[in-house]
Parts: C-alpha cells; sequence; structure tokens
C-alpha cells in the first residue's frame, strides 16, 4: 500500500456513489477531475512517476444500488502539499455516471506512529535487555553456601547411589528420583535425600526404607509415577509427596519443594488409588501439613497415619488441608467447593452439587463431596474449571479429562 521508507503520511478519505461502480472507475475519476487543477508541481500523475505519492488503494462496496468505500493515498510531501492535494479530492463530484460524494477523514502521520513503536520498544529494551549490575549481598552469601552444599553430595551403598551428607545418620530420608534432585534439595539445606535413579530400586535404598521414616517424593508425571509404583512394591514407605504438575523436583523453588514436603501424606491413601483404582484414578495426593524440620519426620502412629484419629485428641476445628475436609464431610452427606488457600466458598447437601455447580459465582478450584461423582457431573467440574475433586467413588468415568485431578476418600 505504501513504502514505509519515504512515506510520511497516509490520507484516509471517505467515498460514497450512488450507484454501483467499481474501482477503475473511482481512480478514473480521481486523475480525470483533478487533472491540471493544480498545476505542473502538484499533478497528480507527476507526483506518482517521481514517487511522491504512493499507489491509489480504494477499498468499496457495493449494497442496495450504492456504493461505499474508503481512499488510501500515501505521500511524502510536506504537510502543507499534502493538505492541498487531499482536498483537492474532495472536489470529485462523480464517479463514472454516479454521483458521488468525497470526504478527508484524516491524514496520518506516519512518523508519529514510528516514534510510538520506537519509545515503547526503547521502553522494553530497557527493562528486559540490560543485565542487572547491581549487587546484593544476600545472593552472594547465599551462592557461596549452595557450593559448599553441592560439594557435599555423596554416594552410599555398594550400587554408589546418590546421596546428600546426612542420609546415615538422620532417622528419616527422602527418596527421589535422581542425583539433579539430590543436588537441588541440597541448595536449599535438606541433606538427608537419596536418589534411586531409576525403576530398578537400589537394595541400599530398600534396607534403609525398613530403619528409617521415609517419604518419596517424586516428579509429578508419568515416570514419577512409574518409580513410585515400583518403590511400592519393594520397599517400606511411609508418605509421599509430589512436585506440581509440569514441574521435576530439580526445577522447583525453595519455597516450592518446603511447600510440597509439609504437605505430604501418608502412603495408605496413594497405595488405594495405585492398587486398587489404578486404571480409573490418575494419582492425587491431598495435603497434610506434617512437619519436616531438620529432615525429621512425625512418629509413624500420628493421627494422620492410616487415616486414623486418637480417641483422645479433639479434632480440628478449621480445616486446614484437603484431608481434613475429606474426614470432615464424611458419612455428613456434604460437598464444599473450596477455594485456592483450602477457604470453604459455597458448602451444600450432596445431592445438591449439580445445581450448585451452575449458580457457582465465586471461581472455586476444588470439591470435595461425600458422594459418587459419574461422568456428567465430572465434565461439568472440568467446564467451570476446577483442577480437583475428591469425592467417595468415582463410577462411571469413561473419558477422564487430563485438566482435573481425582482423589478418592479413604473408607
Amino acid at each position: 500500500m505504501y513504502s514505509p521508507d519515504t512515506t510520511k503520511y497516509l490520507v484516509h478519505i471517505s467515498i460514497t456513489a450512488e450507484g454501483v461502480v467499481e474501482k477503475p472507475d473511482v481512480v478514473g475519476a480521481i486523475f480525470g477531475q483533478t487533472e491540471g487543477l493544480l498545476g505542473e508541481d502538484l499533478d497528480l500523475r507527476d507526483l506518482q512517476r517521481t514517487g511522491r505519492v504512493g499507489r491509489i488503494d480504494v477499498q468499496i462496496e457495493s449494497k442496495k444500488g450504492e456504493t461505499k468505500g474508503e481512499i488510501l493515498i500515501s505521500t511524502s510531501l510536506d504537510r502543507a502539499e499534502t493538505a492541498i492535494l487531499a482536498a483537492s479530492l474532495e472536489t470529485i463530484d462523480r464517479v463514472g455516471p454516479c454521483v458521488a460524494r468525497v470526504m478527508v477523514e484524516s491524514i496520518e502521520d506516519i512518523r508519529v506512529i514510528k516514534r510510538k513503536k520506537i519509545v515503547n520498544r526503547a521502553k522494553e529494551i530497557l527493562l528486559e535487555r540490560f543485565e542487572d549490575g547491581t549487587i546484593n549481598s544476600d545472593d552472594l552469601l547465599e551462592d557461596v553456601r549452595q557450593s559448599i552444599r553441592i560439594e557435599k553430595i555423596g554416594t552410599v551403598g555398594e550400587e554408589r547411589v546418590p546421596s546428600g551428607p546426612n542420609v546415615l545418620d538422620s532417622d528419616a530420608i527422602i527418596i527421589v528420583e535422581g542425583r539433579a534432585d539430590v543436588l537441588n534439595l541440597l541448595r536449599y539445606g535438606i541433606k538427608n535425600a537419596v536418589a534411586v535413579e531409576g525403576t530398578n530400586i537400589p537394595k541400599t535404598v530398600i534396607d534403609m526404607c525398613e530403619k528409617k521414616t521415609t517419604t518419596a517424593f517424586f516428579d509429578g508425571d508419568r515416570g514419577g509415577e512409574l518409580i513410585l509404583k515400583e518403590l511400592l512394591q519393594v520397599a517400606d514407605i511411609d508418605y509421599v509427596s509430589f512436585s506440581p504438575r509440569g514441574k521435576s523436583v530439580e526445577d522447583m523453588t525453595k519455597k516450592e519443594v518446603i511447600k510440597t514436603l509439609r504437605n505430604k501424606v501418608p502412603v495408605e491413601y496413594v497405595r488405594d488409588q495405585y492398587f486398587e483404582n489404578a486404571a480409573e484414578l490418575p494419582i492425587e495426593l491431598p495435603r497434610a501439613r506434617l512437619s519436616t524440620e531438620n529432615g525429621k519426620s512425625p512418629d509413624r502412629t500420628s493421627r494422620y497415619h492410616r487415616g486414623e484419629k486418637k480417641g483422645n485428641e479433639t479434632p480440628l476445628k478449621t480445616p486446614t488441608t484437603i484431608r481434613d475436609h475429606m474426614d470432615d464431610v464424611k458419612g455428613r452427606s456434604l460437598g464444599r467447593f473450596l477455594s485456592q488457600d483450602l477457604t470453604v466458598i459455597k458448602e451444600i447437601q450432596s445431592d445438591e452439587v449439580e445445581k450448585a455447580v451452575e449458580t457457582l459465582d465465586t471461581p472455586a478450584t476444588g470439591l470435595v463431596v461425600d458422594r459418587a461423582v459419574d461422568q456428567k457431573l465430572l465434565d461439568r467440574l472440568v467446564w467451570k474449571g476446577l483442577e480437583y475433586v475428591a469425592a467417595k467413588d468415582f463410577k462411571g468415568i469413561i473419558k477422564r479429562p487430563l485438566s482435573i485431578r481425582l482423589m478418592k476418600m479413604s473408607s
């Protein structure tokens, strides 16, 4: 339409003709009715020949016996010459045999647009492309500490499996997939991790699982699930944690690692889903806030172990984890829509979930409900954007959406 190298202005002109006309008719009218009007210096044909005026672009459409459209003309003339040329086009009163009206709508300064693009791009470059040269003392100290931690990675057993320096001395260990995972945990001060490096679980790891409180901490992908399934068959595991979907343990930040380990759950919750409904349900871990300070885990007789509460303990008044909510609604025929921070958005009777889904105004992250969930209800929850559903059972699930995680309550 115009050359960005030479064009200064782009003239926008509207045209209306009382009849059906075509583009050649409009172009002919422009040249014919302006010829000799402005003298030789501003003759349109000469201006086009010398490249000071670009191609005339005509965009018109005919409807119900009337033609309307727009004419675009690019120029490299100065402001006054462009204004005179634009005004001369308004003298056109006929196109072919039809009465026409021509009006200059606007004159666009191409250089202004270029300047705006330059300014916006300069801002992006200033913010994104300059390397940060500031020095932060905390960052320097952390870099030094990390190098010390990484140097302390070692191996244990005849198989020489990668491990942190405190694996043999600690009464609790964290089992991860590979050496990179051990290194990442070392960066954050977690020194009791040991790697299995594949589905062939080393005998050294199996022996340690019998003597120590063990947490399996794998990637939240298919590979992590396969390693966990193998581990559950050959070793005594107490708790399980999974990294967030789409992230490996080696890529997690310190905050994500600590949060995930605190939200580990007893192995029974995972074992049931693997070996009773493995073909129907994906693995999903409800949150359980269990202390992992100093590499130690709570005693195996914890009230969270096997989903049992000690007789002399008082149940939590305010649920703070998904498991708390599951325990709270179980046997009460209730359903709860939960927010991202696990607060209750809406509580209803379990048989009213379908109706509540349609009328839910506040965005919900998950649903905990004391009833079975079928395919129809599951599809509605997916459409509503929920990330997980914890239910008494899942029946008739033929097509399992990948965007939602399913958790089955323990019986």
